[in-house]
């Protein structure tokens, strides 16, 4: 549960405060849109390609290694210009990318322009990964409850929205270039109208978070690194995006390879994967409150483990939907729950959630060429056992995550 500052006391009014978190509900939203719509027209951006699925693997990596690039910087842009500018300046440059590597798809179409895009759209959406989460963790305090699932929520209605529109863009045959670039202006406008909302990340300096040296110095926010708690929450995201990130990129074309289904149904089933980890996001506020951090954690992995032992080696289709629905259930609070942990010192929240987020994006760093790689020697069901091992690791260090003694004896 989030530690009360009153409005009053932060200087904002109630509506202010509800404006602001709803303007990060449509932030939240408008990145999950454009992920999943990257993401369901993967089997249509590797048969446009003519490549295969290792080169697939490497192509989804350039996402990666944009998202790299973007996380090391991210907590330094965000001292220097602060959180709000932040998520303006990436988001409306991330789309340039994004609309970049839709017409590589369709015009050429150029495997190069295609990664340029994707190392473009994915050091953008890195950084502003880091700024919104902090933003909503700064939010979160002065709202004193526990909104942070409901953010990632948001982020899941955008994606089951992405994998909808994704779908019928595959079904009606609606050229790559056309239907990024829609998501791109979409995406471009929808932030830039949304940030006039947000407030200062400094809102609760009078807890000395502005002025203390993790945020003032570049010392000070590296040295976040030496704190094993860091480390270990980083773990924690590690494995539950990967868990989560595999699906995103792989489920579509695991589907129509390994299940012999078509490319839209392909798609439709990534948005059951998203839908699920929607419904389980909005479940988990509650479950968190009763039973904390911990026991929801642990609990996840174990319905993550079910689900992708499902999908892996059932081959009923139906069946493995309902795996898929398990997968989505499991995987759904691992990186929201990490960021809240992350963010529980006031005073290291904005460098420890750029560390965690640093390592958790590790896992879509080489997520992507390690099933890619897998997957054209052994087939993609069988490449996606390496997220079973990294469920089982999150799980096992779920401990890590647990709250603050001062916050669980306030909830109490």
């Amino acid at each position: 549960m989030a530690t009360p500052l009153s409005t009053t006391s932060a200087g904002l009014s109630r509506p202010q405060v509800l404006a602001w978190r709803n303007a990060l509900f449509a932030i939240f939203g408008l990145c999950g849109l454009s992920m999943a719509s990257w993401a369901s027209r993967i089997p249509a951006v590797k048969e446009a390609l003519q490549v295969s699925t290792s080169s697939m693997g490497i192509l989804i990596f350039g996402i990666a290694a944009g998202s790299i690039v973007g996380l090391l910087a991210s907590s330094h842009v965000i001292a220097r210009i602060g959180a709000r500018r932040t998520i303006a300046v990436v988001l409306t440059v991330g789309a340039v990318g994004f609309a970049v590597a839709g017409f590589g798809v369709s015009i050429g179409p150029s495997y190069a322009v295609v990664m340029i895009g994707l190392i473009i759209f994915g050091s953008m959406f890195s950084i502003c990964d880091v700024a919104m989460n902090l933003q909503g963790a700064v939010n979160e305090r002065v709202l004193g409850r526990s909104v942070m699932p409901v953010f990632h929520a948001f982020f899941s209605f955008g994606t089951v929205i992405g994998a909808a529109l994704g779908a019928g863009a595959e079904a009606i045959h609606l050229p790559i270039a056309v239907h990024l670039l829609v998501i791109a202006v979409i995406f471009a406008g929808g932030a830039l109208v949304s940030v006039r909302f947000l407030q200062s990340e400094h809102i609760i300096a009078e807890e000395a978070v502005a002025h203390d040296d993790h945020s003032k110095t570049w010392r000070g926010r590296l040295s976040i690194w030496r704190d094993p708690r860091t480390l270990v929450i980083g773990l924690i995201v590690l494995g539950m995006a990967f868990t989560e990130g595999s699906a995103n990129d792989w489920l579509a074309l695991a589907m129509v390879e390994g299940h012999d289904t078509t490319k839209a149904t392909g798609a439709l089933v990534l948005g059951i994967f998203v839908a699920s980890m929607t419904v389980g996001r909005l479940a988990g506020v509650s479950l968190l409150d009763r039973f904390g951090r911990v026991p929801v954690l642990r609990g996840s992995a174990v319905l993550a483990a079910i689900g992708l032992v499902m999908v892996i080696f059932v081959p009923v289709v139906w069946i493995s939907v309902i795996g898929v629905v398990f997968w989505g259930l499991g995987a759904s609070l691992g990186f929201p729950v990490g960021m809240s942990a992350a963010a529980d010192d006031p005073k290291t929240a904005a460098a420890r959630v750029s560390a965690v987020a640093t390592i958790g994006y590790f896992a879509f760093l080489v997520g992507p060429p390690v099933i890619g790689f897998l997957g054209q020697h052994v087939g993609l069901l069988h490449a996606l056992l390496v997220v079973l091992v990294l469920v089982a690791i999150a799980g096992f260090a779920s401990g890590a995550a647990r709250e603050p003694l001062p916050a669980k004896a306030q909830s109490n």
